[in-house]
C-alpha cells in the first residue's frame, strides 16, 4: 500500500456566529464535508470579566468553534482564504487557521482511500 501525502486538514478556530458564513463559503467551493467542534480557548483577548453572585471574576476561556476540513493539498490555500474571508470581523479574537498534513483517509463504508475517501 502506498500512503498518499497530498491531503491537508485545515483546522480553523472561529467565532461561533460566523459558522454559517464559513459553511456557505466552503459549500460554494465544493468542499464535501466538515466537522465542527465546540471548544474554548484564550489568547490575546485575555478573557472577559463577569459578575456572579456579587463577585467579579474573569472568564479566561472564551467559547469558540473548531472547523476541520480535509482537502487535497492543491486546494488548501483557497480553502484557507475562503475561511479567512468569511470569519474575519477585523477584531482581536477572530481566530486562527492551522494546516496539518494527513497521511491517509479511509471511507469506512467502501474502503476507499486518499482523495477518493473525501
Amino acid at each position: 500500500m502506498t500512503i498518499p501525502t497530498d491531503l491537508v486538514r485545515v483546522e480553523a478556530v472561529i467565532r461561533p456566529f460566523v459558522l454559517d458564513d464559513v459553511k456557505d463559503r466552503l459549500q460554494e467551493l465544493g468542499v464535501g464535508g466538515m466537522t465542527v467542534l465546540e471548544v474554548r480557548g484564550f489568547g490575546r483577548t485575555g478573557g472577559r470579566s463577569e459578575v456572579h453572585g456579587g463577585s467579579a471574576y474573569v472568564l479566561d476561556f472564551i467559547p469558540k468553534l473548531m472547523v476541520h476540513v480535509v482537502v487535497p493539498a492543491a486546494r488548501a490555500e483557497e480553502v484557507v482564504e475562503a475561511i479567512r474571508m468569511a470569519a474575519a470581523t477585523g477584531r482581536i479574537g477572530d481566530g486562527k487557521i492551522f494546516l496539518v498534513p494527513v497521511l491517509d483517509a479511509v471511507r469506512i463504508r467502501t474502503g476507499e482511500r486518499g482523495e477518493q475517501a473525501l
